[in-house]
């Protein structure tokens, strides 16, 4: 999620305003990697808040002008924001137009905390979106999603709405209790009672010298010292904070502290006094079923063509179609997948025991990386692995720009109810995502369903980031929730010639490496329009896919997987919310999957459901009538989803449609 960060400075201090502003500046850039789409900050320093926020990375933002002023300007009013306002704040171009604009100069003792946005609700073009948001006298940085803040402005209508992000619910509680209570820690202990999912904040109060720290997942960390104090979502970011040069001028003591889940930290800016304090109870639950805005666009459904109207000849034991690349048939009909069908016998909770044991730590820290894309499979391991084995995971995302809300939200869920850290790296999702939109286009000119797996090349990256988090925060295994023995959809790499029939439980053989790799570079020559901006990115996304060692423990190798208990687990006690245009509860957090698996199920006949499905079949946990009645509806087009992908990236989808449409069916031959 979000990165967010601070630095108080006592009054009688010996740092000086560049020594300040350089330090900031540090935070801000290890902050950065959680995100890219916005950035903001609040100092507070004589008597006054001055908020700045931009729809731009903290690296962009640290270039204008405006922001260096920042450490300069004395203003006359309480609270300042550079444009748009959220609850009564007082609203201006910039903040060096406002008030008194000289210098101050010599030693500025200064409190400030910082954001750095990876958005996902509330749109970052309207600045009150962006953080940190100001309510009512309160200016806040959150990181997490609250899920439930739907059911916060209806459960108390006296609390004003202005702005679309989740955070401003947070803020208005906390404004709210605080008139009731007449304490800020009070108010914060009710306020987190209230909330539904991750949250991480940190808050300057108008009326109070105090700054409040809190989080139910523990993705806050601190060093404290006699005149300086400074947290940061990541022990690692911390860490490396304090390892520059600059920082011995702080006098800071120690490393990073974590701010364990489920407790809040009140800290005094003028005597640099801290006390901690515990959140108490349950999150609410969730039962308006409010779904955050997403852009949506109007799909012309009497384009569309129905391939579950051809006559597809399936096998007779699974149902995999005679549109699947080298598939064959013998005299009975059972095709040539279920003959080659090979899966290693589950290996039991107790040998995964036995694995996970050497990795355990006794002080506290995190003993492993939990891969997590919010999804299905990855949620119930997470559930499995924190709750069921007792592991302290650190759970570990990349965003490449194709996460969707409904997967933060989710992740959100999981995490703040499992106190588990969640470190989020945030690509440069501006960039991804126009790679994305130049290797549509190119297919789109010269469609090659073998071509499709490059749409998806930028998440690839997640692998190198993986094991980047576990040196930073001293795990010793990765763990993967991937459901290995029915995910595995050998037709990807079979469109590129690839023989899969006889799979690897994991990857490819070399060989295969190589023809796919040729592959590639015949389709490269054959439409230039590959050769775009992405192709560095696409490189390396061949090499952490088949180059790297991938060296993981797979939860369900091991944990038996069953599906009404991993939907019942999930939705009963997570509240794990589920996609409105589709049935399935597999691949619903990511927002390539339906737009790529329309091209297949146009044009094939079949999408990785019916891969799915047939691998469960021949396992047994499943009949081939259920499979073929499951595919029906969950191949069903997911339009809402394809119209939100097409608008991120920046396509014509009605274009893209007609485009598809009219390709030549392989059941047609």
């Amino acid at each position: 999620m979000c990165g967010i960060f601070g630095l108080v400075v006592k009054p009688e201090s010996d740092v000086y305003t560049n020594e300040f502003r350089q330090l900031v500046n540090l935070l801000f850039q290890l902050s950065e990697t959680r995100g890219k789409e916005a950035a903001g900050l609040a100092m507070r320093k004589d008597g006054q808040i001055i908020v700045y926020k931009q729809a731009l990375s903290a690296t962009g933002m640290m270039d204008l002008p405006e922001y260096n002023s920042l450490f300069d300007v004395k203003t006359s009013s309480r609270v300042i924001l550079n444009s748009g306002s959220c609850g009564g704040a007082a609203s201006c171009g910039g903040v060096s137009d406002c008030g008194d604009s000289s210098s101050s100069l010599g030693q500025t003792p200064s409190a400030l905390i910082g954001h750095a946005r990876l958005v996902t609700n509330g749109r970052q073009t309207l600045p009150a979106n962006n953080q940190p948001v100001v309510k009512n006298g309160l200016v806040g940085v959150h990181n997490g999603i609250i899920t439930n803040d739907g059911a916060i402005w209806k459960k108390f209508p006296q609390l004003s709405r202005q702005c679309e992000v989740d955070t401003e619910a947070l803020l208005a509680m906390v404004d709210m209790f605080h008139k009731e209570t007449g304490s800020y820690i009070l108010a914060t202990q009710k306020s987190f009672e209230q909330l539904e999912g991750m949250a991480s904040l940190a808050l300057f109060m108008e009326d109070s010298n105090k700054m409040l720290l809190a989080t139910n997942n523990g993705s806050l960390y601190t060093a404290h010292g006699e005149e300086a104090f400074v947290f940061a979502s990541e022990e690692y970011i911390l860490n490396e904070f304090l390892a520059c040069e600059l920082a011995p001028v702080l006098k800071l003591e120690g490393k990073a502290v974590q701010l364990r889940a489920g407790e809040g930290l009140s800290l005094d800016m003028v005597t640099m006094g801290v006390e901690k304090f515990p959140l108490t109870g349950e999150p609410a639950i969730r039962d308006d079923g409010y779904t955050p805005p997403r852009p949506l666009r109007i799909i012309d459904l009497s384009e569309k063509e129905d391939p579950s109207k051809a006559e597809l000849r399936r096998c007779t034991k699974c149902i995999l179609p005679e549109t699947m690349p080298f598939i064959e048939f013998d005299e009975n009909g059972e095709c040539s997948y279920c003959k080659a069908y090979s899966y290693p016998q589950l290996k039991g909770v107790d040998e995964l025991e036995k694995i996970l044991a050497p990795h355990r730590r006794t002080d506290g820290g995190p003993d492993c990386v939990f891969a997590f894309s919010g999804g299905r499979d990855s949620s119930y391991g997470l559930h499995v692995i924190k709750k069921e084995l007792g592991m302290n995971p650190v759970a570990f995302t990349y965003d490449w720009g194709m996460v969707t809300d409904l997967a933060r939200r989710n992740q959100a869920r999981l995490c703040g109810k499992l106190g588990v850290e969640h470190i989020l790296i945030s690509a440069d999702i501006k960039k991804k995502r126009e790679y994305i939109r130049k290797n549509v286009l190119a297919w789109l000119k010269k469609p090659e369903l073998g071509m499709i797996p490059l749409f998806m090349a930028g998440d690839k990256h997640f692998y190198h980031y993986a094991y980047q988090v576990m040196r930073q925060t001293g795990a010793s295994v990765i763990i993967f929730s991937e459901n290995m023995r029915y995910e595995r959809a050998q037709f990807k790499e079979g469109f590129s010639g690839i023989n899969q029939a006889t799979p690897r439980p994991y990857g490819i053989s070399s060989i295969n490496k190589f023809l796919l790799l040729s592959y590639y570079l015949k389709q490269y020559a054959r439409n230039p329009a590959y050769i775009n901006t992405s192709l560095l990115d696409t490189i390396s996304a061949f090499y952490y896919s088949y180059m790297i060692k991938h060296d993981y423990v797979y939860t369900f190798d091991y944990v038996k997987w069953d599906e009404g208990q991993v939907n019942s687990t999930l939705i009963d006690e997570y509240n794990w919310e589920l996609s409105p245009d589709t049935s399935a509860t597999w691949r619903i957090g990511d927002g390539t999957v339906p737009f790529y698996n329309y091209i297949y199920y146009t044009v094939a006949g079949f999408t990785e459901h019916d891969t799915f499905r047939s691998h469960q079949v021949r396992d047994g946990v499943l009949t081939r009538e259920k499979a073929l009645e499951l595919v029906k509806e969950e191949n069903k087009p997911r339009w809402e989803t394809m119209a939100w992908y097409a608008h991120t990236v920046g396509f014509d989808l009605d274009e893209a449609i007609r485009v598809i449409n009219s390709l030549p069916k392989l059941y047609n031959k």
